[in-house]
């Protein structure tokens, strides 16, 4: 038998020619097709899932859990908000105070101040949240943390106390800012004409220069765009806390001794103004000093609007324990430190303010450096406080105007002015600027800044909001403890107050309203 020829097909049936593989060809091209198909779909879908996907990624790091604008903030931008707040024109009473109270209760005070903030700090950072601390809902203001956690009568009571004390702080800056600049002016006068010279000047001018400058600076829309000035002015309070203990440790060595005695002022001392300290001035004194302790260390009051410029994770809370314990250590160092040397370097007779009394006159340039960096620092401290303030009163405003701020807004370019901000806050730092002018005594206007808000603001309500956060039942341990810290703040808060009351009342007797000199 022959074999098959390589041309013939492979099967003839009833004449049919079949072609097997062609046909399983073509057999399988439709599904082919169809696979390809359906890969390309796949491969579209996937493409779009991907870019939706990064579409929302994108979005969503611009936006933060609640939809508002991302945070940005850090563990060293809140520390340098608390430093600029807490490190201000305070720092420079501290010699005074300790002279008041002397070497053994003086610095003791202190610490105990820095440990009570510290601890009642951290209660406080517990209730920016309601709820889960990672995931809960935010209150953006101290009053918000209230009103969540305490509710009633008591959220207008701190709101009361809270923006009454930010308006006082706004005063207390422009007075301090004002009386740095004349002892810039008064420094240049006694190198001129040698220190026997009154060099008197007044601060009217130079509270008004300040408010000009807060005018420009209070047009910053938000606390979250204050940062950089912020961490200014916290650099500028280093700067002259550290020429004011340069200063101080030059006059010890001089003196080859530490001034200064156990008790502080005695009875019967007679000051350089002539007058002789009695037994009530004494207690007085004492109290006032406890006053300018508190003001010193009190930044409760912007602790929460300072935590919500924070970003998360971590939980916002993490971040400001730590930002307090930096902050608190660092101001205590140099409190004890700038305190302890003013004192041991003029003993009785440490001025009301370090580096403006003048107990110092030489080098005068550098004066005029830590006076100048005073300023500073104040611009920066003033909007820091302020700010919580601004956006109060501008989030009542959009509510009672849904449809738009009166004036509209006008955008220049590189910024977009809003009228009634312009005009609201341009009124608010007038009048703060007037009444400093009215009242420009330094040690007793902070006296009673630092009694008026330690107590509410700094103790009872962060007190009362963590047992309420934490649901802490009524005569445990732990809420005995709370109240009893509570009561002893309150206790000290009243005495302080009433002894800055006292020294302002003595300083009326000799006052004459927009005549004050130096």
């Amino acid at each position: 038998m022959l074999p098959r020829s390589r041309t013939l097909p492979p099967r003839i049936h009833d004449g049919v020619v079949v072609v097997e593989r062609d046909v399983r060809r073509y057999q399988q091209l439709p599904q082919q097709v169809e696979m390809e198909m359906t890969t390309t779909k796949r491969q579209q879908d996937h493409q779009v899932e991907t870019m939706t996907t990064k579409k929302i990624d994108e979005e969503d790091e611009e936006v933060d859990d609640d939809g508002r604008a991302k945070r940005r903030g850090t563990v060293w931008t809140a520390a340098s908000h608390i430093i600029t707040a807490v490190i201000g024109s305070g720092v420079l009473s501290l010699a005074w105070a300790i002279a008041q109270l002397g070497w053994v209760v003086g610095p003791t005070v202190m610490l105990l101040f820095a440990a009570v903030i510290y601890f009642t700090s951290n209660l406080l950072a517990d209730c920016y949240r309601t709820g889960d601390p990672a995931t809960g809902r935010r209150n953006y203001t101290y009053m918000e943390a209230v009103k969540a956690n305490l509710g009633g009568a008591k959220v207008k009571v701190c709101g009361c106390i809270q923006y009454l004390n930010l308006l006082g702080v706004a005063i207390g800056y422009t007075i301090a800012a004002s009386i740095s600049m004349m002892a810039i002016q008064r420094s240049n006068c006694f190198h001129a004409r040698g220190e026997q010279d009154p060099c008197h000047a007044s601060s009217n001018v130079y509270m008004i220069m300040f408010g000009i400058v807060q005018v420009f600076f209070s047009q910053i829309p938000d606390f979250d765009q204050v940062w950089w000035l912020s961490i200014l002015a916290a650099v500028m309070s280093f700067t002259y806390s550290a020429v004011g203990l340069a200063l101080g440790a030059a006059q010890v060595a001089q003196n080859r001794t530490f001034a200064g005695s156990a008790m502080g002022v005695a009875v019967g001392f007679v000051t350089k103004t002539g007058d002789v300290v009695t037994p009530a001035q004494k207690v007085w004194r004492n109290l006032q000093a406890l006053g300018d302790i508190a003001f010193a260390y009190s930044y409760s009051i912007i602790l929460i609007e300072i935590q919500d410029t924070l970003r998360s994770p971590p939980a916002e809370a993490r971040t400001m324990r730590k930002a307090t314990g930096i902050s608190v250590v660092v101001t205590s160092v140099f409190y004890l430190l700038c305190g302890c040397m003013g004192y041991a370097a003029f003993g009785d007779d440490a001025p009301g303010n370090l580096l403006t009394g003048f107990g110092f006159y030489k080098p005068y340039w550098l004066l005029d450096v830590a006076n100048m960096a005073i300023v500073v620092h104040l611009v920066g401290a003033y909007q820091v406080y302020c700010q919580p303030l601004f956006a109060f009163v501008e989030r009542r405003a959009e509510r009672r105007w849904p449809n738009g701020l009166p004036g509209g807004d006008y955008d220049l370019g590189w910024i977009k002015v809003s009228v009634f901000r312009l005009a609201w806050r341009t009124c608010f730092v007038a009048v703060t600027t007037v009444v400093a002018m009215l009242l420009p005594f330094f040690n007793d206007v902070v006296g009673i800044l630092g009694a008026l808000g330690f107590w509410p603001l700094t103790v009872y309500f962060p007190v009362e909001m963590y047992i309420a956060h934490r649901r802490i039942r009524r005569w445990t341990t732990t809420w005995v403890g709370l109240q009893a810290l509570s009561l002893a703040c309150l206790l000290v808060s009243l005495a302080a107050a009433v002894g800055s009351i006292a020294g302002v009342l003595l300083d009326l007797k000799s006052y004459r309203p927009f005549r004050s000199t130096y």
